[in-house]
């Protein structure tokens, strides 16, 4: 598990690789995102920014709005957690980026890390 806290509010991933539906050159994974407000505020997830690496492609960027469809409202020692996954061609490849929270109380925007995490399919660890 990769985690990370940036102003109060805890990022963990936890990542597969779908070794079943992936084929060369079209690699499946999953991860698992669980995001804690530790801080004393409510907050709401506003927006999303992901980087992703990957050994075979050129770097790409995806953004937009919440996650999976939502933009969940987290009061202080809530969490929220969603499942995605990621296609990556080479078998070697990381994510890492970061949410636009606001807090509710004075709507004060702020980011959030995402922490880095590999994708590494395992047969080339041998």
């Amino acid at each position: 598990m990769f985690s990370c806290v940036t102003n109060g509010v805890k990022v963990s991933v936890m990542t597969g690789y779908d070794e079943k539906n992936s084929k060369l050159g079209h690699f499946i994974f999953g991860y698992k995102i669980i995001i804690e407000n530790q801080s004393s505020h409510t907050i709401q997830l506003l927006r999303r920014h992901w980087y992703i690496h990957d050994v075979e492609t050129t770097p790409k960027e995806v953004e937009g709005e919440g996650v999976i469809g939502k933009q969940p409202i987290l009061e202080k020692g809530q969490s929220h957690q969603y499942v995605s996954g990621c296609v990556i061609m080479g078998g070697i490849g990381k994510m890492w980026g970061y949410y636009t929270m606001e807090r509710m109380v004075d709507g004060k925007k702020f980011d959030v890390k995402i922490p880095e995490f590999l994708m590494l399919v395992p047969v080339l660890l041998n």
